[in-house]
This record gives structure tokens, C-alpha cells and sequence, in this order.
């Protein structure tokens, strides 16, 4: 048995934080990709293959690594040889999350004990398929086996949120919630840019000519995700995103992108910066949290890209420095107090120290709001052991461990739950080291609620769950 129950839990003050305090904690995901019109219709799914290899990059980039072709990954091969393919790649990712995130899953949704490899591969998926057929495994009933409470989806300010409406209306015992990310309206530089603000306007009965008619749109959007049980924001910065604040000079680079004129990289960054301070106001004001995830560098191979679309594995992180513009960003926001609360998550793990500093310059408010901004659990790249050990001890050393929001899935599988798993052993196992070494007091009553705070009861609080 490879998964035990002290699995990443090697001092005994890990064990009884995790098993009497963590274990059993309901999940709030509060930042995800999962398909609602999925929920909504609580599909079924074909075989392991379709829930577990579909659409999960992590999965592809380990595969092709492996030497697979693309046919076994993303392509057309038989669903059977995609899942040979996979079983031979776990057997090979040592010291990847992956053998850890594979092993986790096989024995919390199918009680699976056996390591995943070439020899195992058809036992195991004969079971998986077996349980599969069964209604307990339905979408719905993936999340309810991992108690999930909330979710919140990644939706672009357009989208009309039928699937979130007709789970509202059927769904009683898991809330899901759009997230506002309007990365299209951010994006100005792509070639779809105008028609995307054309479409923003119909759906938003505005026409949109400047800057005060887009945020006006994006404020009517804002207020329907809002009615619609909204309580989180997400952007992706990839590029310079803060030239200072000029609403003038950002409607003259907007009037001319949407006349399908040529801008600079730094018109980018202007446009950007005041979209980005009036949207954090909106937010502010209408008390969302704001996700800004900052460095990813997509779309590498652009061969790849031609052939499979953005979001398939070729994405990586960026060595962008950015202090100065985001402290720029948020301070343009802090002028007159409507910096709203807030999230910072690095791509590069070199920014973790500096994104926590950051958060440390806006924590003031009268409202009582504990660790206002956030250093966002590890992303992406950084999500494995190592990286989410670092991203506590950033936090620690700097902020209020005690104040963290927890952990995400950030993923677009329905097996990824245990996830929240992973984190809180390690977790457990970063407090019980501190104590063991006597470097804080061993007061049960508190590390406990410590950690069911942070595992759930902080993010109810801050996402007003």
C-alpha cells in the first residue's frame, strides 16, 4: 500500500492535526476551470480515460516527455492505448506530483491501493471503468464523494451563466459560482480584440466608443455575475500590465485598436492599467475578491499551437519583473481606499517573497478584514510538494500563516479534489515540524483551529461563503 494513512505526515504533532483537525473539512474550491453545463447535467463518463486524461495538461506535457506521439495524448487513438500510454508515464515521474496525484485519486474515488504501472494498467482499468458505469460516479457525485461545499468557475463577462442558473435551480447541496475574468477585454493586442468588445456591448446594451463606455459595460456585466452568486474575479498578467494612470492616453490607444490600428507594447501596458485600476474599484465597491495570477508565458510552440489551440501543454513560466508595476497598480487603487481585497499568485517561484512583501504594504483597512491581500497558494508549476512547502514558508516568515485562504485545484478534472488532500497533509506536516523543533508552543486548541481555519473557515469568511 503506497498511500497509508500518515502519508506525508512524519512527526506525531502532523499526525493528530491532520487526522483530527484537517481530514474531514469540507472543500471550498474557489478557483477552478470545470465545465458547469458538466454539473448541470451531472454527465457520465465513458471510461477513466475521458475523466482523467481529457483536457488535463499536467497529464500531456509528462506523456510527451515520455516520447509519446500526440495521437496517444491528445489524438485519436483508442481511449485503452491513451490509458497504457499514461500508466507507463506515472511509473516514470518520480519526485512528480503526478505519481502523488495519481495514487491519491485511484484511492479516494475507487479504492485502489496498487501503484499504477504497465503490468497493473488493465486491472486497474477494468475496476475504474466497472465503478464508472455506476450513477455514484456522475459528475455531481465525484464532488459530493470529496464533500465539496463550493466552487467557483472561471467565466468570461459575456457568457450568459445558463448552466450556473440551472444548478442553482437543481442543485441544493454544492454551490457553484461564476468567476468574472475578462481577460478578452485585457487583451487588446489580439487580432479578435474588436469584435470581442463589439459582442461585450450587445450583451451589455451599451455601446461601447471609450473607456468610460467599456467599464460602463463591464460594470453591468459585473452586477449580473453578482446576481448571479459571483464572489471572485481572475486575471491573467502576462505582459507589462501598468504605465501609469491616464484615461486620455488609454482612449486613444483603445479608439485606435478598435479601428484595427497598430499599438505598442506599451500602449498595451497604459490600456491595461487603467482597465485594471477601474475594474479593482468596481471590485472594491461591490466587495469581490480580485485573482490576479501573474508570469505564465503561452503558447511556446507555436507549431503546437496551430494544431491544438492554446490551453494543451505548452505553456511555461515567464522571467518578467513586475514589482514596480503591480506596487503602481494597487496603489492607484489604494488612493482613495477602494483597493479591493485581493490574491497574488507567481508563476516563477523567485516572486513568492516579493508578491508576499507586496501584500504586506496594502493589509490596512477598517473593515476588520484579516490578511486583506493574500499570497495566493502555490500555482501551477509551483503546485508539488516542494513549492507549496515554499509558499508557507514565504507566508510564514513574512505574513500570517494563520490568515491563508488554503488551497485550489486551479484544474479542469472532476478527480483533482484530492488535491486539497495533498495540500493539507503537507500542511500539517510544516506546523508539526515547527513544533517538534520547539520553535512554537504545542498548544493543540489553537494549532487545530489553525488549521481548520485555513483549510476552510478563512475562505468562507473572505469569499463571504
Amino acid at each position: 500500500m503506497f498511500i497509508t494513512d500518515d502519508f506525508i505526515l512524519y512527526n506525531d504533532t502532523a499526525r493528530e492535526l491532520y487526522h483530527e483537525y484537517a481530514e474531514n473539512m469540507p472543500i471550498i474550491d474557489y478557483h477552478n476551470h470545470l465545465n458547469p453545463q458538466e454539473i448541470s447535467e451531472d454527465r457520465m463518463y465513458e471510461n477513466i480515460t475521458s475523466v482523467w486524461l481529457g483536457g488535463d495538461h499536467y497529464k500531456w506535457r509528462a506523456m510527451r516527455a515520455q516520447g509519446y506521439s500526440e495521437a496517444m495524448i491528445t489524438g485519436n487513438a483508442p481511449d485503452y492505448d491513451k490509458f497504457l500510454a499514461y500508466a507507463d508515464t506515472v511509473e516514470n515521474c518520480f519526485g512528480n506530483p503526478l505519481y502523488h496525484w495519481t495514487h491519491l485519486e485511484l484511492k479516494r474515488y475507487f479504492d485502489i491501493d496498487e501503484t499504477l504501472n504497465k503490468e497493473t494498467a488493465q486491472s486497474i482499468w477494468e475496476r475504474c471503468n466497472e465503478r464508472l458505469k455506476d450513477r455514484d460516479f456522475s459528475a455531481q457525485n465525484l464532488l459530493r464523494k470529496q464533500r465539496v461545499e463550493v466552487l467557483c468557475t472561471t467565466d468570461d463577462p459575456a457568457d450568459d451563466l445558463k448552466w450556473h442558473k440551472k444548478i442553482r435551480e437543481t442543485i441544493s447541496d454544492i454551490k457553484v459560482y461564476p468567476s468574472f475574468r475578462p481577460g478578452n477585454v485585457l487583451d487588446i493586442e489580439k487580432n479578435t480584440f474588436a469584435d470581442y468588445i463589439n459582442k461585450l456591448g450587445e450583451v451589455s446594451d451599451v455601446k461601447i466608443k471609450d473607456i468610460d463606455d467599456l467599464v460602463e459595460a463591464l460594470k453591468r456585466r459585473l452586477i449580473f455575475f453578482k446576481e448571479n452568486g459571483c464572489r471572485v474575479t481572475d486575471h491573467s498578467l502576462e505582459c507589462d500590465f501598468f504605465k501609469g494612470y491616464n484615461k486620455d492616453e488609454a482612449n486613444r490607444i483603445f479608439t485606435e485598436r478598435m479601428s484595427l490600428g497598430k499599438i505598442t507594447p506599451d500602449d498595451g501596458a497604459m490600456y491595461r492599467g487603467v482597465i485594471l485600476t477601474e475594474l479593482g474599484k468596481l471590485y472594491s465597491d461591490k466587495d469581490l475578491v480580485m485573482q490576479l495570477h501573474i508570469g505564465a508565458l503561452r503558447n511556446n510552440s507555436v507549431r503546437k499551437f496551430k494544431e491544438l489551440g492554446a490551453d494543451t501543454g505548452f505553456d511555461s513560466l515567464s522571467d518578467m519583473c513586475y514589482a514596480p508595476q503591480l506596487g503602481a497598480l494597487m496603489n492607484e487603487m489604494d488612493r482613495t481606499d477602494r483597493l479591493p481585497k485581493t490574491i497574488l499568485y507567481c508563476l516563477n517561484p523567485r516572486d513568492m517573497a516579493m508578491l508576499m512583501a507586496m501584500a504586506g504594504n496594502y493589509q490596512g483597512n477598517e473593515q476588520g478584514i484579516r490578511s486583506k491581500i493574500q499570497l495566493g497558494s502555490a500555482w501551477w508549476f509551483n503546485d508539488h510538494l516542494h513549492g507549496m512547502e515554499e509558499q508557507l514558508q514565504v507566508l510564514s516568515d513574512m505574513g500570517l500563516l494563520s490568515g491563508f485562504v488554503g488551497m485550489l485545484t486551479d484544474s479542469r478534472s472532476f478527480l483533482s479534489f484530492p488535491r486539497h488532500e495533498y495540500f493539507r497533509r503537507i500542511l500539517c506536516n510544516k506546523i508539526g515540524e515547527i513544533i517538534e523543533k520547539g520553535q512554537y508552543p504545542k498548544n493543540m486548541e489553537f494549532l487545530g483551529s489553525m488549521v481548520r481555519n485555513i483549510c476552510y473557515h478563512n475562505a468562507a469568511e473572505y469569499f463571504r461563503l
